[in-house]
């Protein structure tokens, strides 16, 4: 039920009609290099003034029909944060025999110099094209002479033979967009299916035009010799669906606390290839299931590579020595793989060498490393599987198509429990995941082509526990040890974020944390063990944390790990919250007040339950003589939270705040 919800929210359907507005690359105005701000939205750094695209099909007499898609864009720059916006990025694929090409024309920044126009235009240097990995070349451009108050502007054209699925439209970015207007003109032999996302709808205009060819083509044809290539005329009329998609006004919306990737909630137009039909041909259908999909990617990409066995067998053998427990099997696998291979940073469910040579020259992509991992655990008898996923930054699925999945990993029945695993990240356990592949739903694909949906957030609660033993002395200033134990996925985030760096570095980022501390006797235990809790000792002194009034003393219950900032800030939020992981935070402080006071107050207990158990935060100190007891913990126990409950839970983070930063009145006996 929670991913129908979630799932429906993304999907709005499109309505008729449209609105026209005329734009003409070139034409930038002194009124608009003279806007100082944007009259909608005046926090705004930059604002897209208009963006224009149209995706459109020419025949090549050698190829068929190409996509063709161009892109004018016009930016206005009002804050040196918008910079960023006069770097333009967009990804070409790359086949064996096939590839995407892109052109950039028109690219300029325009400044306004002693009240005339300045016109600067991109020269070769700003033009960057870099290889990502097998499948993927990046293009980028760096506007020239960018100031606040610039506009830039720019047009590309990218030429595609990949038909299946045109780039997504983006109508609505982090900065507001005036206009957003997309046209497609698609010939009578392709039917696509259209989908939108996000919450605003599209005006629509359709027309139909007619497109035609005149001239040689080139066919392969079977001979007596075998095939030979032909050319011959041809004379091709057809009819083309012309379809406008307009949108103006569209307000920011920006990253927040706690969210998967945005881009999932802003508006925009999706198109997948569904069906084909040539003249004189049979209909082709290209509709697709999940199951059918994942089926045809386990027989093309996984099973050879799967059944290669002899590339491991003496090294298993080696490492599996005396051991029958399945458990420790599959403890003793993962760990190797993640030890003697080295992930390159390239995702896909696709090997790029394959797994023998990766596992010789220990270094793969994230489908070598992982099938390594699957192949390995089958052959010591273990019930594997890959599972098929889309990481946070490639989005949710929205079509199955096979680039809705770009990630693989193995998925373990252990008993009762599905057991998740990837090898490509050194910090990673046995049921703890890297964040990038925690993505809402993978897709299991078993040896007989069977499939299921396989959830990927975390359900087991993951705890930070701080234990604290301080002392308040006489000149005020707080002393005390500090014991920090990260359970699970806190101990996960440790690791990743500083397991690498030295003792010195991580200090000053503690120390910078907890403003005001001094750190002595710092030791960590179990930072390279996966299976136990990451854990942190060490002394601090404090002299922020009381503050004298008079005869009285008011110290902070939490001394210096209160939350003083609700991460909820809007009004109110159309997307989800999510948590990544359910997660639970716990501090118990015994504290020492000096000698010749008494606890004059303290904070009143508390003890609060979100509706639907979805999170609950308890609150409550005892005194005893010159001692003071505090025990809190804040609970959530969904990893992702609806949008509808963000009223609640932004309340439910004002009460904590409001609690721990309260004061314990202390005063003279």
């Amino acid at each position: 039920m929670m991913r129908v919800t979630l799932l429906s929210a993304l999907f709005f359907f499109i309505t008729v009609q449209t609105f026209a507005q005329k734009f003409d690359m070139g034409k930038v105005t002194v009124e608009e290099l003279k806007q100082t701000e944007h009259p909608k939205d005046p926090k705004a750094e930059a604002a897209v003034l208009y963006k224009k695209g149209r995706t459109y099909f020419e025949f090549h007499p050698d190829k068929g029909f190409r996509t063709i898609t161009e892109v004018e864009t016009r930016i206005k720059i009002y804050k040196k944060e918008g910079y960023d916006w006069a770097n333009f990025v967009i990804d070409n694929y790359v086949d064996n025999n096939s590839k995407e090409n892109v052109s950039f024309t028109n690219a300029c920044t325009y400044n306004l110099v002693d009240g005339k126009i300045e016109k600067t235009k991109l020269k070769s240097e700003g033009i960057f094209v870099e290889k990502t990995n097998k499948y993927r070349e990046r293009n980028k451009i760096v506007l020239p002479n960018v100031k606040e108050l610039s506009v830039i502007e720019f047009k590309y054209t990218q030429e595609s033979p990949f038909i299946g699925a045109f780039k997504d439209w983006n109508f609505q970015m982090a900065i507001p967009v005036n206009h957003s207007e997309y046209v497609t003109q698609i010939p009578e032999y392709y039917i696509y299916k259209t989908q939108m996302k996000g919450a605003l709808v599209p005006k629509i205009e359709k027309t139909s035009s007619t497109g035609s060819y005149r001239g040689k083509v080139t066919q392969k044809v079977n001979g007596d010799g075998g095939y030979s290539n032909v050319k011959s005329n041809l004379d091709l009329d057809y009819q083309e669906a012309n379809i406008t998609y307009t949108l103006k006004d569209i307000p920011a919306m920006k990253d927040e606390s706690y969210i998967n990737n945005i881009n999932n909630y802003r508006t925009a137009l999706l198109h997948e290839l569904t069906s084909i039909k040539y003249p004189n041909q049979p209909y082709k259908d290209l509709s697709t299931d999940w199951n059918t999909l994942v089926k045809r990617i386990y027989e093309g990409e996984f099973g050879s590579e799967l059944n290669k066995r002899s590339y491991f067998e003496e090294d298993l053998a080696a490492i599996l020595k005396g051991i029958s427990n399945p458990d420790e099997k599959i403890t003793t696998i993962f760990n190797f793989v993640k030890s003697r291979m080295t992930w390159n940073e390239y995702v896909g469910y696709i090997c790029e060498k394959g797994v023998r040579t990766a596992y010789k020259e220990k270094v793969g992509n994230t489908a070598e490393i992982n099938l390594i991992l699957i192949a390995m655990l089958r052959e010591a008898g273990i019930d594997v599987n890959p599972i098929l996923l889309s990481t946070r930054s490639n989005g949710i699925a929205f079509f199955p198509n096979r680039s809705s999945y770009n990630y693989v990993i193995a998925g373990v029945q252990s008993g009762d429990r599905l057991l998740l695993l990837d090898a490509t990240d050194k910090n990673a356990g046995v049921d703890i995941m890297p964040f990038r592949a925690l993505n809402w739903f993978g897709r299991m694909v078993r040896k007989d082509g069977s499939s299921d949906d396989v959830e990927l957030v975390p359900k087991n609660l993951s705890k930070n526990v701080v234990n604290i033993m301080a002392t308040i002395g006489a000149d005020g200033v707080l002393k005390g040890m500090v014991r920090e134990q990260h359970f699970d996925y806190f101990a996960y985030m440790y690791r990743a974020l500083y397991g690498d760096l030295n003792q010195e570095k991580y200090l000053e980022k503690l120390e910078k944390k907890y403003t005001g501390i001094q750190i002595e006797s710092y030791k960590v235990a179990n930072a390279k063990d996966m299976a136990k809790p990451v854990v942190e000792d060490y002394n601090f002194t404090h002299e922020a944390i009381v503050e004298r009034i008079g005869d009285k003393i008011y110290v902070d219950p939490m001394l210096f790990f209160a939350q003083t900032e609700n991460p909820f800030k809007q009004e109110k939020r159309e997307y989800p919250i999510d948590f990544s992981f359910p997660n639970q935070e716990k501090y118990m402080i015994n504290l020492t007040i000096p000698d010749g006071y008494v606890v004059e107050s303290v904070p009143a207990p508390i003890s609060m339950a979100m509706e639907e158990d979805m999170g609950s935060f308890n609150f409550n100190i005892n005194t005893s003589g010159n001692k003071v007891q505090l025990v809190a913990s804040v609970d959530i126990n969904w990893s992702l939270v609806p949008a509808s409950h963000y009223e609640i839970l932004k309340n439910f983070y004002k009460t904590i705040i409001e609690k721990q930063t309260e004061k314990i009145v202390l005063k003279k006996a």
